[in-house]
Formats: structure tokens, sequence, C-alpha cells
């Protein structure tokens, strides 16, 4: 009877859990990757893999601490240097399980990332960012994020963005379209270098305004080769922004990343997604023994085979 009342505990506090799972939120992925060291050794930033859920907001504070970001955006940093561009790139398509899978539709824009993670001297991925159900939008989280994290101010020369980016505040440069980035990169080679970093955004279109575009992957692409032939120093965050995040309820969380031939991983912590999946399967365990006790003391009791009747003692 006892191991009956500790199976059914042990399936209360399981089923308790899956509520709990099944209503995690979606993710995005997120690549930060650079050419140059932003003053981090390669042991922190090479190829780092962030298994965090982190939201847009605090995506800001790991790519200024982590990625190095805070050492030429921020004043007052320890390891003041200076990179021209710093490009924040958000995308409308991928998803975390897009990477799991490897069957986006834009595959130009997986072997991008791919790439830039694995050949980059700085790189790091952050493949659960929550998809937030409040207002706002990515690019505008992490410009916020921005400024509460440098402490004291942040040192750029400019901020500048596209015109399918919903940013808003003072200061702000609106380049444009595309053409009009390319002429804003050429003047500031021409310009000289500079002490103070440009920091953009460009914002792509969603699939339901972009059928006759050019997709995601040749776009990142191009910029890509624009910054390498303009022979500028320059730094990229990849940030994706799904325009359909709201019919989205749940997530592959299970994935876990990324690329092939990639062992290098820079967090041994186990975070709350892996201590609930620890706590599964040990009561999963724990259940499965006391089944198989229960079972066994069942089978044991069967097999005792006692007489009906007794005789009775003969009178004396």
């Amino acid at each position: 009877m006892m191991g009956v009342k500790a199976i059914f505990l042990a399936f209360t506090l399981l089923a308790a859990e899956l509520p709990h799972v099944l209503s995690s939120p979606a993710t995005v992925p997120a690549f930060l990757w650079s050419r140059f060291n932003h003053g981090l050794s390669d042991e922190v930033a090479k190829e780092a893999v962030n298994y965090q859920i982190i939201l847009p907001s605090g995506l800001a504070k790991i790519v200024l601490t982590e990625g190095g970001w805070s050492s030429f955006i921020c004043f007052g940093s320890t390891l003041s240097q200076t990179v021209d561009v710093a490009l924040v790139f958000i995308g409308k398509e991928l998803q975390t399980s897009d990477i799991s899978r490897g069957d986006h539709q834009d595959r130009a824009l997986l072997d991008l990332l791919k790439l830039s993670f694995m050949s980059s001297n700085a790189s790091v991925a952050f493949p659960y960012v929550a998809v937030s159900n409040q207002k706002g939008t990515v690019e505008s989280s992490l410009l916020s994020g921005f400024n509460d994290y440098c402490e004291h101010g942040m040192r750029v020369k400019n901020i500048a963005y596209m015109q399918s980016c919903s940013l808003e505040g003072p200061n702000l440069k609106n380049l444009g379209g595309l053409q009009a980035f390319q002429g804003y990169i050429d003047a500031k080679k021409e310009s000289g270098i500079s002490d103070l970093t440009d920091l953009i955004f460009f914002c792509a279109k969603s699939p339901e305004t972009s059928l006759h575009s050019e997709s995601e992957g040749k776009v990142l692409s191009y910029i890509v080769e624009l910054l390498e032939q303009s022979g500028l120093t320059y730094t990229i965050l990849y940030a994706s922004d799904p325009s359909y995040r709201s019919c989205h309820s749940t997530s592959h969380l299970a994935m876990r990343f990324l690329v092939e031939g990639n062992s290098s991983t820079n967090s041994t912590l186990c975070d709350a997604v892996c201590q609930l999946k620890s706590s599964l399967f040990e009561g999963l365990f724990v259940a499965i023994v006391l089944l198989i006790i229960l079972i066994s003391g069942l089978c044991c009791m069967m097999g005792i085979d006692t007489p009906t009747r007794f005789e009775s003692s003969p009178e004396s």
C-alpha cells in the first residue's frame, strides 16, 4: 500500500511540473561576432554559447559584458577601444527551432550565421532569447538597454537606423534604405578614422511585406561584404524578432545548439531549464523504481502457496 502511495505522489509531482514546461515562452536566437577582439580573451569570447533564457533587455547587458561592446560604446569603460561600426541587424524570420532542424527556407542566412560564428575572432551565441508579449520591438529594447547599462552614458558618434526600424528618440539619424546605408558607409570611410563608434540598427522587412525583395541572408551577406570592402573595423549583432511571434505559444527548448563540429561552450552552469529537466527525470526514475518494487512484491505475494484448510489435531 505504501508503494502505491509513493507512485501516486511521484506522478502527481510530474503532472504539476508539466504545465510549466508546456507554457515556456517561444524563443529566438541571437548571434554576435567580430573580426576583432575587444579586449576579451579567446577563452571568453571565441565561439561562446550562453544557454540562459534571456529577454531582449537582458540581451543588451550581456552583449555589453560578454560581447565586449561596453569597451567602445560606454563611457568609463576600463577597456576603452575603438570600433568604427557596431551594427545591430534585426531579422524577422529565424526561430530557435530553425537552428536545430536546419531546414529554414533561407538557407543562405543559416550558412552565413554559422560561418561568421566559427570564423570570427570573437563570437557569442544566444540560442534562447525569449519572445516578449509586451509592446515594443527588439531594436527599441536593445537601444534602451544600452542606455540603461552604460552607467556613464553612451560614447557613440552617431546612432542611425534604417527606415524599417521602429525607433524613437532624440539624436537618431534615419538612413532610409539600403542604398543610403551604402552611402553612409562610403562617407564614413572617406572621412577617416574616428575615435567614436557609429551604432547602426538595420531591420529586415517582415515576410508579409517583402515577398518580392531580397532574402535576409542575401541582405546580410551584402552588408558584411560592404563592411569588409570598406576596410572599417566592425562588429555585428544579429537578433531575431519574428513578425508572427504572437502566434507561437511554445518552443522546443530541448535543443542544445548549434554548429556542426563545434564543441566549445562557455556556460557550464545548470540554468532554470536544466534544473527543471533534471527534476523531471529524477522524479520519473524514482517512479519507475517504485513501480518495479511494487510489481516484484505483488509477484512474490502471489507465489506464496498456502493450504486452503488445515487438518484438526488428533484428540489425546
